[in-house]
């Protein structure tokens, strides 16, 4: 999983630094970015939150009890009901686009009255009189919302399959459907874009999706044995599972897919600003989903599916130690990463994405930008286990109540520091709300669980945060030290820094390295396991001295 993930997300700093050298961070990309602000929107409140939380566990129960037969009629009774509640959504978004898009992205039109409902009254009193005249940003942002609002159809049954595999202790189609996707786009960029401007990247992600989430993922289906059974659908829609997941389902879209609607939030009321400023959001934002892909997703991803075992097993005492060690693990490899993104923000930025009109000052933005979210990157990450324990139990009331008070912090927090730091704020109130989110799950998890091994967590967590902090200075000192040298030579801004992330990731790698062993950090033991077979079996082949 965290291959793929890599994977995946190497091939979407790709992707990223394509269309930011061809299109720069301004105009044209902030109409790309919110051209997915619908579609986002319809994916993580029907799709998303739904299959984590709902379909998962109920299909992992019935297939890990033997009932295999029964576990799939229960996916195609979901597959074709919630595909047919898709495709109306779709359609509904293609038709009221223009209405959709105004209302997600109200700087776009400046003589939109200001306060929700108001915006929503003027929106409809120009639809019913036929004088509704948008922008040109605002039109463009509609044209494309419309490309990619088909693909949603394919992440649902994609996710949909994938949940099966994943059921099956079968990770390949979560770890490389991703990758698919990002092909796509990057063909878009690279070839459609030259004769369709910004719309040949929606068009390679609409084709993306249709390779990736649901062609690739079909093959693997039923290279495992997996069928869809439409005989008898009608009965099927009435088994026992399929009613607990509509039962789950509504409680599950809030308590797990809301938080994440915060960067859609975000991106919105970021369309105030002057143009660049929501793709400097969004540019910032999926830097910063690099740890948290890698190390979060994949570990939750592949603990899911264990820790609903256990649950339906019974087995509380099972499903403790997991998400324990799942919670520091992830701390483990991610509070490191914050501490270091933000010593290393500028850089990465400009490896990853300065060229072509991609400036210094788009640089310099969306780095300011990527230092605020990075300090909640180990809250999401911790997040995903955390929920993910209350979902293996099938309890959902914990999840929606924290998810829905965090949501309603999260927004009215928004507008202050919003008008205080820009678009820095949005960034900022992003990382305090998750972890608020984060903590909160932590005290409840631990409370249904009657404990999460508290002093192994505690003394672990101490490690780390000390652990990560000494990194940091030494990665400090490194930057400035390397920087230095570097300046003194001509080079082009892609080899600095390139020198200055290599050597200094390196040296603290090897720094956090050791003091995890001195300071015989649990969480590093099964790493040095895996050098050590690796090194022993390099022995064997010869490959390096006995």
């Amino acid at each position: 999983m965290m291959f793929g993930i890599l994977l995946s997300r190497l091939l979407g700093f790709v992707r990223d630094r394509i269309i930011s050298h061809r299109f720069g961070q301004g105009f044209e990309t902030d109409v790309y970015n919110a051209a997915f602000t619908l579609p986002d929107l319809f994916f993580f409140l029907l799709a998303g939150g739904a299959l984590s939380g709902a379909f998962i566990p109920v299909f992992t129960e019935y297939y890990t009890l033997g009932k295999k037969q029964e576990a799939w009629r229960i996916f195609s009774a979901v597959a074709v009901i919630m595909t047919l509640v898709m495709s109306v959504l779709s359609i509904l978004g293609v038709i009221f686009a223009p209405q959709l898009v105004i209302l997600t992205n109200p700087g776009y039109m400046p003589q939109m009255p200001h306060g929700f409902f108001q915006s929503i009254g003027w929106i409809i009193s120009h639809t019913i009189h036929h004088d509704l005249v948008l922008s040109q940003k605002a039109q463009m942002t509609v044209n494309l919302t419309r490309i990619l609002l088909p693909a949603q159809i394919c992440f649902l049954l994609g996710g949909l399959m994938m949940g099966t595999l994943n059921a099956q202790n079968k990770f390949q189609g979560q770890a490389y459907g991703p990758v698919i996707y990002n092909i796509g786009i990057i063909f878009g960029g690279l070839v459609l874009s030259q004769f369709m401007g910004v719309a040949g990247l929606c068009w390679g992600a609409l084709g993306g999706a249709i390779v990736g989430n649901l062609i690739y993922q079909w093959v693997l289906v039923r290279k495992s044995g997996g069928v869809f059974v439409v005989k008898n659908l009608r009965t099927h829609m009435k088994l026992p599972g399929v009613k607990k997941i509509w039962k789950l389902m509504i409680p599950v879209i809030f308590g797990l897919s809301l938080p994440y609607v915060s960067t859609i939030i975000g991106r919105s009321l970021a369309s105030d600003f002057s143009d660049g400023a929501q793709s400097a959001l969004m540019n910032a934002n999926r830097l910063m989903q690099l740890p948290l892909g890698i190390f979060a997703q994949s570990t939750a991803i592949a603990l899911f599916p264990t820790m609903s075992a256990l649950a339906a097993q019974k087995d509380i005492a099972g499903l403790q130690r997991t998400a324990c060690y799942g919670v520091r693990s992830i701390l483990f490899m991610t509070v490191p990463s914050s501490f270091l993104m933000i010593v290393l923000a500028m850089p990465i930025v400009q490896l990853l994405l300065q060229s072509g009109k991609f400036t210094t000052s788009d640089a310099e933005l969306a780095a300011q930008v990527l230092c605020w979210f990075s300090l909640g990157i180990f809250a999401w990450s911790a997040h995903a286990i955390l929920t993910r324990g209350f979902y293996a139990l099938q309890e959902t009331h914990t999840p929606i109540i924290v998810g829905t008070v965090v949501t309603f912090i999260f927004i009215p927090l928004c507008f202050p520091l919003k008008h205080l730091f820009g678009v820095n704020g949005l960034a900022l109130a992003t990382s305090i709300a998750a972890t608020i989110h984060m903590l909160s799950m932590l005290v409840l998890l631990r409370k249904r669980l009657n404990g999460l091994d508290d002093a192994v967590l505690l003394r672990s967590t101490v490690k780390i945060v000390g652990a990560s902090g000494i990194t940091a200075v030494a990665c400090y000192g490194v930057r400035e030290f390397v920087n230095t040298v570097c300046f003194q030579f001509p080079m082009p801004i892609f080899m600095r820094t390139g020198i200055v992330l290599s050597t200094c990731l390196s040296i603290s790698g090897l720094v956090y390295a050791m003091l995890a062993v001195s300071w015989q950090m649990e969480e590093f033991k099964p790493i040095q396991n895996k050098l050590r077979s690796l090194l022993k079996k390099f022995t064997k082949k010869g490959i390096a001295p006995a």
